[in-house]
């Protein structure tokens, strides 16, 4: 049996261009899994082994690896930085005990940061952090601490202090030991010497020291009292406070350093060891039923225990398909068949592989804290659980957001349908914020994702893996209808053609409901002029109907209807002639209720050096945006507002036009706000005549 204790599965995450894939290939470097180190400008590191990572110099989706260091064995996942992505972060995060948040050390805490520590948050995973290009102008990890403070609202434990700033970082002060970490400039990570502290620090590291050891002592109580009668910890009793308060997510130990230049991993490497937690010091998944209500049983990390394993990612390479698993109890034989609770059918466990980046190494068993990878398995997909058929239990299965727009496609010959079928089903299978459907109306094949570098690496994937040339058409925005005014209305439901009829009467109210409400149903009905065994129906009907609205057939959004009273027919009346009366009803009162069209609206962050600001601000204005806030950073101005997405397709070119190349933006959807009229009017003329 492996010992438990000596298991890491920790993730990387980042704003995009803070450095992760970097740390990563350095963390392979030190722990002796890579001899020569890839660098991601170069287009040549292990972890981005995507013909359009390299290309594009980020991560697209998150990499899955193991390590040793000091005997304890690392399962580390790189994930991507970019807004377009984010789902790979989530769903990593959701399989992880800890995880390492870089933070440029010049850049701060960018809008990605914020999504992805959102994240850690709800996923409740312990976190180092690392404040990495230390070397770059403008950098400053006092800042950066600060901003970590005020922006996340997180209290980073300041573990050690830089030794000169920009090009003169030569290495760090480890608070704990007082010891000076000094790097030559051969970029060797071996190459340094462990020094006193430099005189003109002293004060300093001793302030930042003691702050360091109060917060500590906090985790323990007899300490504590020792501390303040004026005895002085142990080293290894800090460590062990640290470690404690880390788990419980009351502080973020932060490390400092340039992951380019070699300088302060191995404090990195030793801090994982120290202060993350191994898979049985972190919280057991709750077991659910398959309506998501929770049991009340735990998958308690214990190869005797029953199997549970979560398949968080599906990939397809040359061998075939690939599903990642992370076991959380139990263990997982080659040749052992296994329960999918999803679709109730049961797979056989072929072979089982330990990966690394794209390369891969047979495994016969797997157990509790594994992560690995299952090759051929046939209907399994991501959020799925896999467990023992004679113990089946689910896990806490993963909610992805919905897509926010679209684009059709359509392949340049006749010979290329089919195959794109087929490419498109896998890639599907792979991505689960990735939508394929076909427009009724047109016969368009439409895809839908969360932004423009998503689609586009899509398509890019399409033409150049799976070699299907398409022509693509015009980015389409996820537009919703709701409604502005509150009807009080009736409607009948009679048939009668010999033999027996049908018969539903409804009385309700159409109302709008609060934002980002969706659908709500309620029934007051009271005497039962309406039988309770019909509202069901009645809902259903009016719920299957919200899926096409009045104005251009988009989704409603935000509705609220009330069943009032009615009436019923002793031999006539059916659950279907009641969900029919209330389809009719909705075709009935929705065109009264101020049918009004709505727009996603994006939280825009754009990065800009000082002298183009007045033009990016101008440029926001003239797309209907709202600026929300403007904040002064070390090498140039972000600037947070709203948009409209339809108003952003083509940022970027637009933006390194007026920035000389320097300005950079994120986007992400934030809500959704009624289109001004003369927007409106155009986008359901425009979307009328598709259909035609």
């Amino acid at each position: 049996m492996t010992d438990l204790s000596l298991y890491r599965n920790i993730g990387i995450f980042a704003h995009v261009d803070a450095g992760k894939t970097t740390t990563t290939e350095r963390i392979l470097k030190l722990t002796g899994k890579i001899h020569k180190l890839g660098e991601v400008h170069d287009g040549e590191s292990t972890m981005d082994f995507m013909d359009q990572e390299s290309e594009r110099g980020i991560t697209i989706q998150s990499a899955a690896t193991s390590c040793f260091w000091k005997e304890h064995r690392f399962n580390v996942i790189d994930t991507p930085g970019h807004v377009d992505f984010t789902i790979e972060v989530y769903r990593s995060l959701k399989v992880l005990d800890g995880g390492v948040g870089v933070f440029c050390g010049s850049g701060g805490v960018e809008p990605q940061s914020e999504t992805n520590w959102r994240y850690a948050n709800e996923s409740e995973v312990a976190r180092l952090i690392f404040v990495n290009k230390l070397d770059r102008l403008g950098a400053d990890f006092y800042r950066v601490v600060k901003q970590i403070k005020d922006v996340l609202a997180a209290n980073p434990l300041v573990m050690v202090l830089p030794i000169g700033t920009e090009d003169q970082l030569k290495g760090v002060v480890d608070l704990l030991t007082r010891k000076a970490w000094i790097w030559d400039e051969s970029g060797d990570p071996m190459n340094y010497e462990l020094q006193g502290v430099p005189a003109d620090m002293v004060d300093q590291v001793e302030e930042y020291r003691q702050m360091l050891v109060e917060t500590a002592v906090e985790q323990d109580d007899d300490l504590m009292e020792k501390y303040l009668e004026g005895e002085e910890p142990s080293i290894d009793d800090l460590k062990r406070c640290i470690r404690r308060g880390t788990i419980k997510l009351d502080f973020f130990p932060t490390y400092c350093g340039s992951a380019f230049k070699n300088k302060g991993m191995q404090l990195i490497l030793d801090a994982i060891i120290d202060y993350l937690p191994n898979p049985t010091e972190v919280e057991p998944q709750p077991e659910v039923d398959l309506e998501g209500n929770e049991t009340g049983g735990l998958a308690i990390v214990d190869p005797a225990k029953p199997l549970r394993a979560l398949a968080f990612k599906i990939m397809d390479d040359r061998f075939g398909a690939l599903t990642f698993v992370r076991i959380y109890s139990g263990t997982m034989n080659k040749g052992d068949t296994v329960l999918n609770t999803f679709t109730g059918k049961t797979e056989r466990i072929g072979r089982i592989v330990e990966m690394h980046a794209d390369s891969r190494e047979e495994l016969s068993r797997a157990q509790a804290g594994d992560i690995v990878a299952v090759v051929g398995m046939k209907n399994v997909k991501t959020g799925h659980t896999l467990c023992d058929p004679k113990n089946p239990a689910t896990l806490e299965p993963m909610v992805f957001p919905a897509p926010v727009i679209a684009i059709a496609i359509a392949p340049k010959d006749k010979a290329g349908v089919e195959k794109m079928g087929i490419a498109l089903n896998k890639m599907v299978q792979e991505d689960p914020s990735f939508y394929v459907e076909t427009d009724e109306d047109s016969g368009e094949t439409i895809l839908k994702g969360m932004g423009e570098l998503h689609l586009d690496i899509k398509i890019d994937i399409l033409r150049r893996t799976h070699g299907v040339d398409v022509t693509v058409g015009k980015p389409q925005v996820a537009y919703r209808e709701t409604i502005t005014q509150r009807v009080e209305d009736s409607y009948t439901h009679k048939k009668q053609s010999g033999g027996s009829g049908q018969f539903g009467k409804i009385d309700y109210i159409i109302e709008p409901g609060e934002p980002g409400s969706g659908f709500q149903f309620e029934s007051v009905v009271v005497g039962g002029n309406v039988p309770k065994e019909y509202w069901p129906a009645i809902q259903k009907g009016f719920a299957t109907s919200m899926d096409k609205g009045v104005l251009a057939g988009f989704p409603c959004l935000d509705v609220k209807v009330t069943l009032t009273d009615g009436g019923f027919h002793a031999v006539d009346s059916s659950a279907i002639a009641f969900e029919i009366a209330a389809r009719g009803a909705y075709r009935q009162t929705i065109p009264k209720a101020g049918p009004q069209l709505i727009e996603p609206i994006m939280k825009v962050d754009v990065y800009t050096p000082e002298d183009h600001v007045g033009d990016v601000i101008g440029d926001l204005n003239r797309r209907r945006g709202m600026i929300k806030s403007q904040d002064t950073a070390a090498t140039g101005i972000r600037i947070k507002a709203e948009a409209p997405l339809s108003e952003m397709f083509g940022y970027i070119g637009d933006l390194r036009t007026m920035t000389s190349g320097r300005g950079q933006f994120s986007m992400e959807f934030s809500h959704y706000l009624p289109c001004p009229r003369n927007v409106a009017e155009e986008v359901i003329k425009e979307t009328l005549e598709r259909k035609k």
